[in-house]
């Protein structure tokens, strides 16, 4: 008697519980770091934005002979001004902004409410 041709192409359903799985948990390895990624990423282009703005308002403060400045002095779309407005990543404000000369320091809210602060020295 003749056996019937049986294909022995394709996959079991171990073989695809097993892909599936490690699928899995190389995506539970891999989103928590992507993550952190991003944030570490949105805070170094806030932190460089800050430095932005503190090296505007170090030479504005030298050209002005004045130990404070705040973000109205130095933004602006005008030819004299120091920086043009800066676009915004996580929300953060850059209103209100003071620069201070004294402590060298400068800080920012962004928009989830976490604190950034950076310290310049030029």
């Amino acid at each position: 008697m003749k056996t019937p041709y049986r294909s022995t192409r394709g996959f079991t359903l171990l073989e695809i519980m097993v892909v599936t799985l490690i699928i899995g948990l190389l995506c539970v390895l891999a989103i928590p770091a992507f993550i952190m990624a991003r944030q570490n990423s949105r805070n170094s282009i806030v932190s460089n934005n800050l430095r932005q703005i503190a090296a505007a308002g170090v030479q504005y403060m030298m050209e002005q002979g004045v130990s404070i400045v705040n973000e109205t002095q130095l933004m602006g779309t005008s030819t004299t001004s120091y920086l043009h407005p800066i676009q915004t990543v996580v929300g953060e404000d850059y209103t209100g902004i003071v620069i201070n000369n004294a402590t060298s320091q400068i800080e920012i809210n962004e928009g989830d409410g976490t604190l950034i602060s950076i310290t310049y020295n030029f």
